[in-house]
């Protein structure tokens, strides 16, 4: 018994000396230390002769210290054994390499790719450590034999990375395509990978070979799978027309019936700001959707895409097909998001709240779970506020926010609490709820609750009466009302009676949304402008050259001045909430591909 826990002992101290040994040769490797390292490895392969990533680590060492003819000796001895891993006779071949000995060196990498053919299972290491060298050649070869000598291998991920660093992107393409196929990796995995390949430009080279490729596929194994993927590919380039092409294609030819891509494409387009497909897309949902859900949904989104510029005589023909829709599909719980969207047309367009708030109050009545009454309370809640009902408001808020206290909901319904303090003055008690949401989980949510809380701390501050403060709130108010141009007077009052005061620079970014909004670009150009002049060190400094960027690209055409507005926030203010859009859309006119 006691010979026997002697052995034990020394096996385990023999094995802690083996990693205190493996630890520091890999550390001194690491380090560049290769002369101390080699001491470590060299007693380790002595130690553990079968142990190939020590071999491999004496290998390194050796060949960083140019010690190759020592490097050769170690492995001749290796590829001796009948048993070598095939692994050897490349490293063998790369010791040649670093001497400048290529034929040599080619003798070895075949020798390593012969050993596929008596284990093709040898495939994968071959191969990959080809690509560790960077032997492409070689590494497409050892996959391929190992796939062809045993067909359920698939090394398809392996070569489509190497096509693509050798620019053969044709092949690339076919060989995610397999593994999309073969149903061997998800779809989104190997378009993340495609993607770095492709851009918004129908014409790249790139994008024409993918079409190419999709086509052949079709043409070779007609399934909808090169539909769907087609439709992938010309919504990357935004040609919604032909998006909607191959997505009707896929709705004819599916089992279910869902006309979940289909409304997906229409909301990307209506997104994109492509009304003429986006209304094409909707009417076909319309005319074609069994489930009433859907083909309401279709509705609503025709009733916004009329919503986005109307005229009198709009709103008088938007109000009709609401009242018509009402009859059709009448005051229920499947229905709410029509409710919803009525109250608001209502309030927000029509300046009619009260009917609104009855609706809205009927439907609370009906049958349904604690998202759908959260929806509908958050709805009501923010026409209370339109009204001016702030307690009314508030309680619905309040109910919303407890319901809800983990969910994103949740932490909107308490952001709303906040803005309706706000508004009513209650200053205190909206920055206790601000506090809060600093740390919501939805960025958009913390970086709203964020400036709205330095707002009111900074111009509490510097004025105890607060009395820009409350200007700005109704402002606020104001605009929250579509009463603009009443908002952007009160905003002038502020710039011109309180000027060198904190709240200067926010007046200035809200009085320049509200004239964009009017379509007052010049006025809303020079505001923008004062901001990032003289507030360059401001909270709002990287709003200002947002707004300035978006401007002169959508609207006033001038793409060098929008570049230079981008570029300001990738190098000044990295940790905007507006740098990865920034960084994108800089990217975009400078003409980069865009994944």
């Amino acid at each position: 018994m006691r010979y026997f826990l002697f052995l034990i002992s020394c096996f385990c101290l023999l094995t802690y000396a083996n990693a205190q040994e493996d630890f520091l040769a890999k550390q001194y490797f690491n380090d560049g230390d290769y002369e101390k390292a080699v001491v470590f490895y060299a007693k380790l392969v002595e130690q553990n002769p079968r142990r190939t990533d020590y071999s491999e680590g004496l290998v390194a060492c050796y060949q960083q210290l140019e010690r190759y003819e020592d490097a050769e000796s170690f492995l001749l001895e290796k590829v001796d054994d009948p048993y070598a891993f095939p692994t050897f006779f490349i490293e063998l071949g790369y010791n040649y390499t670093l001497q400048n000995q290529a034929d040599r060196a080619t003798e070895y990498y075949e020798r390593a790719v012969q050993k596929i053919d008596e284990n093709p299972n040898y495939g994968y290491s071959v191969g990959y450590r080809f690509q560790k060298y960077a032997i492409l050649d070689y590494a497409v070869k050892a996959y391929s034999k190992a796939m062809a000598l045993k067909p359920e291998l698939n090394y398809d991920f392996q070569l489509a990375r190497i096509y693509g660093e050798q620019g053969d992107i044709e092949k690339m393409y076919q060989s995610y395509l397999n593994l999309i196929w073969e149903g061997r990796t998800s779809r989104s995995n190997v378009l993340r990978n495609i993607d770095d390949f492709i851009s918004e430009d129908p014409t790249d080279s790139n994008n024409a070979l993918l079409r190419k490729v999709l086509l052949q596929n079709a043409q070779k194994n007609p399934d909808i799978l090169w539909n769907e993927l087609l439709s992938w590919l010309f919504i990357q380039q935004k040609q919604y027309n032909s998006a909607f092409s191959q997505e009707k294609a896929i709705f004819k030819r599916s089992e279910d019936n869902s006309m979940d891509r289909l409304e997906n494409l229409g909301q990307i387009a209506l997104e994109e700001n492509d009304l003429e497909n986006a209304t094409a897309i909707f009417d076909y949902i319309v005319d074609n959707a069994d489930d009433p859900r859907t083909k309401l949904n279709a509705q609503l989104h025709l009733i916004d895409i009329e919503l986005l510029d109307p005229t009198e005589k709009t709103l008088d023909e938007v109000e009709k097909k609401f009242q018509d829709l009402e009859a059709e599909y009448g005051n229920e719980s499947r229905t709410l998001q029509l409710q919803i969207a009525y109250a608001n047309f209502l309030t927000f367009k029509r300046e009619r709240p009260e009917p609104a708030i009855a609706l809205l109050k009927e439907s609370l009545e009906l049958p349904m779970n604690r998202m759908a009454v959260a929806y509908v309370k958050l709805a009501l809640g923010d026409i209370l506020v339109y009204n001016q009902q702030f307690n009314q408001a508030l309680i619905n808020f309040t109910q919303v926010q407890k319901s809800l206290k983990n969910d994103v909901l949740g932490q909107n319904a308490r952001f709303k609490v906040a803005q309706t303090s706000f508004y009513k003055g209650d200053f205190d008690w909206a920055l206790t709820q601000l506090k809060v949401l600093r740390g919501s989980t939805s960025q958009l949510i913390a970086n709203d609750a964020m400036q709205l809380s330095l707002l009111i701390s900074d111009n509490s501050l510097e004025d105890s009466t607060q009395t820009a403060l409350r200007k700005y709130a109704r402002a606020d108010l104001m605009a929250y009302q579509n009463k603009n141009v009443e908002a952007i007077t009160v905003l002038e009052d502020i710039l011109q009676n309180h000027k060198g005061e904190k709240i200067e620079d926010e007046a200035l970014l809200k009085q320049a949304e509200l004239l964009e909004a009017q379509k007052d670009y010049e006025s809303a150009e020079f505001n923008y402008k004062k901001i990032v002049e003289f507030y360059s060190d401001g909270i709002l400094a990287d709003d200002a050259h947002f707004a300035l960027g978006e401007l002169y690209r959508n609207i006033l055409n001038e793409p060098e001045k929008a570049k230079s507005h981008y570029e300001k926030i990738i190098y000044n203010y990295q940790d905007s909430y507006y740098f990865p859009q920034a960084r994108k859309n800089f990217r975009r006119l400078r003409g980069d591909a865009i994944n």
